[in-house]
């Protein structure tokens, strides 16, 4: 029996509509276990980071938005950082390491800054290529948001509160 294309179509958007609902909506995906190179060559791995609420902001220095975002990362960094708050900033493997370094320092980004040289860390969330794309990860190392793009910072903020507020 031959089932016609629209068909097709419409059962193929009702399971992305299901699997999103799911991921939305049901069990929350833990946070990847990677390891990545900070800017002074010491590694990382992500998993030293659990018992925090961390944003990890997967950018470039050539990406015009992720450069005009970076000081509202960095002022969300300062404002929730005493509470147990951190931000990892991983430049793509695309990006000159030169370029991030001097970004990093032109900038004076207060948070840590990674290279993903090999793109193993972009690979692990998920199989990131579009910058900015950044991830908020709860206390117990769950993704509880993905942001492509900038995100809307209020309600960001409102969602870091609350996840600071939660027992580790």
């Amino acid at each position: 029996m031959k089932v016609p294309a629209k068909q097709l179509s419409i059962l193929a958007l009702l399971a992305a509509l299901a699997a999103g609902g799911w991921f939305a909506f049901g069990q929350q995906k833990s946070a990847p276990d990677v390891s990545v190179t900070r800017l002074n060559g010491q590694t990382l791995e992500t998993s030293t980071l659990r018992g925090k609420v961390v944003f990890v902001n997967f950018w470039a220095t050539t990406c015009t938005t992720c450069v005009h975002e970076m000081p509202k990362v960095v002022a969300t960094y300062e404002k929730f950082a005493p509470q147990g708050f951190e931000t990892l900033a991983v430049a793509m493997d695309y990006d000159n390491p030169a370029w991030v370094r001097d970004y990093v320092q032109r900038a004076g980004l207060p948070f840590t800054v990674a290279l993903d040289s090999k793109g193993d860390a972009a690979r692990a969330f998920g199989g990131v290529r579009l910058t900015p794309t950044s991830f908020l990860i709860d206390k117990q190392g769950r993704i509880v948001q993905q942001y492509l793009g900038e995100p809307d910072w209020n309600a960001l903020h409102a969602h870091i509160d609350k996840l600071l507020a939660e027992k580790a």
